[in-house]
């Protein structure tokens, strides 16, 4: 009796143990709701260190919640990923780093041209040895330079952007088929009067793929196009980034990292051709920078009525997405920036988002763990997830036109980090557009040198005036605005 007594006391305890505990991960439950944590289950009895992953871009949003799950499950660190307004972004990771009341962000992606006052502001640091921007193999020396301060790597490129020749693929081939029919026509035609003729070549549509801005005058001026064709070569002229690869050769500003203030060469008898060249285009392809931009040359492409533009990496997959929605009924293709002319070369600019340590971090070593996964096994799928081409070399592309534009990247010219320079870029879409109009390429040039060379030396410089240089670059002929095809022979 008394035994029995006893073990109706020891299991009314239990029961009254049992309630308060489950009154007590009640209340601790609801806590934690209002906190807004987020946390699972599993996580309340272990919870993890946590590190807070900052970016601007929307794109990104799915494909960096999605690695963040893979990273915490790798390596029980959580990941806080939070979307920032690009409006004064780097000013917001300043004012949070230094805000004890509001979490760090402890990696950040930031564009390459932020780099000098991120670093100078301690929002960046330089990375340790054993940072995957140390590995050859990943990446190229543009990406490398892109991400290089004051001799020191404070990023880790993650993707890019940069420019290419978009081709109609469809045009080439039906310009190579008329071509081939019309020279087989010629030459049965001479056997049948001569009774022997010289061999016909027989020409390709990879042969119609440019090599140089006179190969597509060449090609303008020896074959007849495509009935909807309008324009044979079009491209934004209003946009610096579509126009620097005229000039991009022969230009430096910073050096290859662009960071040198000692580096300034802007003002050459290099440069002053290539800019002459672009003016001397304006005669062979009249482009109205008032009525004309990207999204309307892009547009007029994926409707037939261009054979050759300069894009960026998102054609791919806005022609890609208006083919199978029957808004584009022709094949493309993609090819690196042509030349000028067999003396003049080109080269284009790009722009690399990094992975940026804070420099006000306290989980500096987690963060790199995490850049360290991003490059090194998150970064197959970027541009399937994202649209974003990835900075670091693959063996293999998804897509292939990635590897072509990875060519361009790997010969751009990457943007200047300087900030005393800042400005440059709109001055010298200010000097394209005045010289696009007819001013001395000569004098705009000079004029841009001396004004950057005066900001970064504090001091007026003058340039020593070059003789101005003669360029030809197809005086035989003169491009008949929508016709897509050459005509006349103006004067030289």
């Amino acid at each position: 009796m008394r035994h029995s007594r006893m073990k109706k006391r020891l299991l009314c305890v239990i029961i009254v143990l049992v309630i308060v505990a489950v009154i007590a991960a009640v209340v601790f439950f609801y806590r934690a709701s209002l906190d807004g944590t987020g946390d699972t289950l599993s996580q309340f009895g272990n919870r993890k260190e946590t590190i807070h992953l900052w970016y601007t871009d929307d794109a990104l949003t799915d494909y960096l919640n999605s690695k963040a799950l893979e990273f915490y499950g790798r390596t029980d660190i959580r990941v806080d990923v939070r979307q920032v307004s690009g409006r004064e972004y780097l000013e917001a990771v300043n004012a949070a780093s230094l805000d004890e009341e509001t979490d760090t962000p402890d990696l950040y992606i930031l564009s390459n041209d932020s780099l000098e006052k991120a670093y100078l502001a301690g929002l960046a640091t330089q990375l340790p040895d054993t940072a995957p921007v140390y590995e050859e193999r990943l990446f190229t020396q543009s990406a490398r330079n892109a991400v290089m301060y004051n001799g020191k790597y404070v990023a880790c490129p993650m993707y890019y952007e940069t420019s290419a020749l978009l081709y109609n693929r469809t045009y080439l081939q039906q310009i190579a088929d008329e071509a081939n029919n019309v020279g087989g026509e010629a030459e049965n035609g001479g056997e049948e009067q001569a009774g022997e003729t010289d061999t016909v070549q027989t020409v390709t549509a990879e042969q119609l793929i440019p090599a140089s801005i006179v190969d597509i005058l060449t090609f303008a001026d020896q074959y007849s196009t495509p009935e909807n064709v309008e324009y044979f070569f079009r491209w934004d002229v209003s946009d610096i980034f579509y126009n620097y690869f005229f000039i991009g050769n022969y230009i430096s500003v910073g050096g290859a990292a662009g960071d040198d203030k000692e580096l300034i060469d802007i003002y050459n008898t290099e440069s002053v051709s290539s800019l002459k060249v672009y003016q001397e285009m304006n005669q062979f392809f009249s482009i109205d920078t008032k009525e004309t931009n990207y999204d309307t040359i892009i547009q007029e492409f994926q409707e037939g009525r261009t054979i050759y533009t300069i894009a960026t990496s998102d054609c791919i997959r806005r022609l890609d997405e208006a083919a199978k929605d029957g808004a584009f009924d022709y094949e493309y293709g993609i090819a690196k920036l042509p030349g000028i002319n067999q003396d003049l070369t080109t080269r284009g600019m790009s722009v690399t988002n990094a992975l940026v340590i804070n420099g006000y971090s306290e989980h500096k070593e987690s963060a790199g763990l995490l850049m360290e996964y991003l490059i090194e096994n998150a970064s197959a799928d970027l541009y399937s997830m994202t649209g974003k081409l990835s900075s670091v070399v693959q063996d293999a592309y998804e897509n292939e036109y990635e590897a072509i534009f990875m060519e361009n990247y790997a010969e751009s010219v990457p943007i200047p980090k300087m900030l005393e320079t800042g400005n440059f870029w709109v001055e010298l879409e200010i000097c394209f557009a005045k010289v696009w109009g007819g001013e001395d390429a000569n004098t705009q040039l000079r004029q841009l040198s001396e004004q950057i060379k005066t900001q970064l030396a504090g001091e007026a410089v003058t340039e020593e005036a070059i003789e101005d240089p003669q360029v030809e670059l197809l005086p035989a002929v003169e491009y008949e605005e929508g016709t897509g095809e050459l005509d006349g022979s103006p004067e030289a």
